[in-house]
């Protein structure tokens, strides 16, 4: 396979863009990413001309796929062309928080912002303020965005930061405890549940391999929030409107945060990011509150309209249907590939969510540490460019998850699990 161009690229790109990318995760292939010409349906193609089944879709946002339906790419042509922002409100904010507040049980009220790192901050900051509380517990591996209270490792004994440039007194408010492990939880709040403002987790750990919740462990952080006065944050930023349809991961699971936030699919492959909640919450954000937020291209008209038609599209034309159907295909394929030649390995996933974990005892991780602990070299270095050769794009690394968009096919489903077969 010939990727003379890309090479090209990244040579260029070294020269101008620190380490040759615009985000860190994009140099994890090694020795150099492919560099992508264009998307079309459920593949992209290189700048070699290569093609390839895209199971990566932007890292989480195009539900659809690359190929826009015709009344997504009417509304953002239409959009654009009248201007391509205002500083001012817009009917199309109006209208995709009415959508939003409509479908997901925990929102009340939302505030659009530009990325899911954004979200998180400004519910980390709101939830600070409502309490008038320090502290911010998270899930160990969990991801939360480039922002400076969750780049933190550790344990809640002894928090550091996990980044250079995060200063170790923004780091000891910071949490971290294993997922899954209620034991630890509940001590965690016996020593600090005074100063404990909110727990922040994603409802599945999808940004490290995929961890489920065990059962009865939402219900169990929802109760100890409560009688702790703390708040209860959701990050749906990889789930939402992905994992529960249009209700969400916490629709699935059946539990109401006091706070959730959004990303990806919201903005219908366009920049952005969400933070909802109970009214009287939210009621916290400037201007009705004394919680400052703000910014030139929140409810930018552009993604707005994406948002707001993707997920209308989704709801009136069976998308949740068809891409859980497949998603349930590869994991039942894999399935039977990994028993058969890698049984110490692990499927995860759920709706369109997928990932085969190189576990080394076949067991499902319990946490981000099993993943860790996982063949994660193997799994970057020998097992994607692999995969990569028989045209299959796959997660830079053995973290980040994978997804099924609307464009996929069975065809592309099987032809997959050959490669995966071969690969493994």
């Amino acid at each position: 396979m010939n990727h003379d161009q890309s090479r090209a690229l990244y040579d260029r790109a070294l020269s101008v863009m620190p380490g040759g990318v615009n985000s860190a995760v994009r140099a994890a292939i090694e020795p150099y990413p492919f560099f992508v010409r264009k998307g079309d349906g459920g593949h992209v193609i290189d700048a070699d001309d290569n093609r390839y089944v895209d199971w990566v879709m932007g890292l989480g946002p195009l539900l659809l796929g690359h190929d826009m339906p015709e009344q997504v790419r009417a509304a953002i042509q239409r959009t654009a062309s009248e201007g391509p922002m205002y500083g001012a409100p817009t009917e199309l904010e109006v209208d995709l928080a009415e959508f939003v507040t409509r479908h997901v049980p925990s929102v009340e009220k939302i505030r659009f912002v530009n990325s899911g790192t954004e979200a998180t901050v400004s519910a980390v900051r709101l939830a600070r303020g409502h309490t008038g509380r320090n502290k911010i517990v998270v899930m160990q591996g969990g991801y939360h965005g480039a922002q400076e209270s969750t780049l933190v490792e550790g344990d809640a004994e002894n928090p550091r930061p996990s980044s250079a440039g995060v200063p170790q007194s923004f780091a000891k408010h910071t949490l971290p405890v294993p997922f899954n492990d209620r034991e630890a939880m509940t001590d965690v709040f016996d020593e600090h549940g005074d100063d404990i403002a909110a727990v922040l987790t994603e409802p599945i750990l999808g940004n490290y391999g995929i961890v489920h919740p065990e059962d009865g462990y939402h219900e169990f952080l929802r109760d100890l929030t409560d009688e702790h006065g703390a708040l209860l944050i959701f990050d749906e930023v990889i789930t939402g409107f992905r994992v529960g349809g249009l209700g969400c991961a916490q629709g699935r699971f059946g539990i109401t945060p006091d706070l959730t936030t959004f990303g990806k699919v919201v903005g219908g492959g366009f920049p952005v990011g969400a933070l909802g909640g109970r009214d009287e919450i939210m009621a916290d954000l400037a201007p009705a509150g004394e919680v400052f937020q703000a910014g030139t291209f929140s409810g930018h008209p552009v993604t707005m309209a994406a948002g707001l038609e993707t997920l209308r599209y989704a709801a009136e034309n069976d998308v949740y249907e068809h891409v859980d159907r497949l998603g349930d295909q590869l994991r039942s394929g894999l399935e039977e590939i990994v028993a058969d030649q890698a049984p110490e390995y692990t499927v995860a996933g759920t709706a369109s969510m997928f990932k085969v974990i190189f576990t080394r005892d076949g067991q499902p991780p319990r946490n981000a540490g099993d993943v860790k602990r996982a063949e994660t070299d193997r799994w970057r270095r020998i097992f994607w460019e692999s995969m990569l050769e028989q045209e299959i794009f796959l997660s830079q690394n053995q973290f980040e998850c994978q997804f099924v968009s609307a464009a996929h096919t069975e065809a592309d489903v099987e032809r997959t699990l050959e490669a995966y077969a071969e690969a493994l």
